[in-house]
């Protein structure tokens, strides 16, 4: 199923507007631990100058895109059923939904795991408060707001089943500090799940730092200890990544 170019555009003209106006992006002049992992160079124009194993990350978009994240026609352009099932969760499974925004995604896992909880992780005081609304309203007590920071996500140690990040890994100014904190709420036999739009189709109209490859994906969870265990592909536009340690 296409996802209509005129969502796309107006996507487009979005995010590049929030972007050019500074919103939510991290200096890329940050001293950065562990050393030598990142590099610094001339900010491409959808990137912020700093990149992590041969990757620009992105510049990113934040609590004032809370109208995009909540559409009405997001089902049907990615097709998050879909998603949904892909993700195999089990009844007790407790998941760690890292940016997970105004949570979207959050309330449709959370009857999924009745015996156990969503912890709806994000770095604005702004989203923290829309999740804790939407929870409040909903009557959900197995949804757990959660505010991190740009390198820690504040989950427990070994206490989450599966970490699923979508369209929000490329945005993180810190990935490897982030993810070797998610590695290590990581439960034995724990799931990392990333959902990115393909980089490897030129018909996915995303501009390309908002993309990543399954190979850069790949390295990138490998230097956290990471292997690809499966990828799923019946998205439209994304590729949902799975991985384990």
């Amino acid at each position: 199923m296409k996802k209509p170019f005129r969502s796309i555009s107006l996507f487009l003209l979005f995010i590049t507007s929030f972007c050019k106006s500074g919103f939510g992006q991290q200096p890329a002049t940050t001293t950065d631990s562990p050393e030598g992992v990142y590099q610094y160079r001339k900010a491409a124009y959808d990137g912020i100058g700093k990149t992590y194993l041969g990757r620009e990350i992105s510049q990113v978009m934040g609590h004032l895109g809370a109208a995009w994240l909540e559409r009405p026609e997001r089902e049907q352009e990615e097709r998050t059923d879909l998603l949904l099932d892909a993700l195999n969760l089990k009844p007790t499974d407790v998941v760690a939904d890292v940016g997970a925004g105004t949570g979207y995604f959050t309330f449709l896992m959370a009857p999924k795991v009745p015996k156990g909880k969503i912890l709806a992780v994000d770095i604005e005081n702004e989203m923290i408060n829309d999740l804790n609304s939407a929870k409040n309203k909903r009557g959900i007590t197995n949804v757990e707001p959660v505010l991190g920071t740009i390198t820690d996500p504040k989950l427990p140690a070994n206490g989450i089943d599966m970490a699923l990040m979508i369209d929000a890994y490329h945005e993180f100014s810190h990935p490897r500090e982030m993810m070797t904190s998610i590695v290590r709420a990581l439960k034995p036999g724990g799931r990392v799940v990333l959902v990115e739009y393909r980089a490897e189709d030129p018909n996915v109209p995303i501009k390309p730092h908002h993309k990543m490859s399954i190979a850069q994906a790949t390295k990138e969870m490998k230097a956290v200890g990471l292997r690809l265990k499966s990828v799923y592909t019946k998205l439209p536009q994304q590729h949902v990544m799975i991985f384990q340690k």
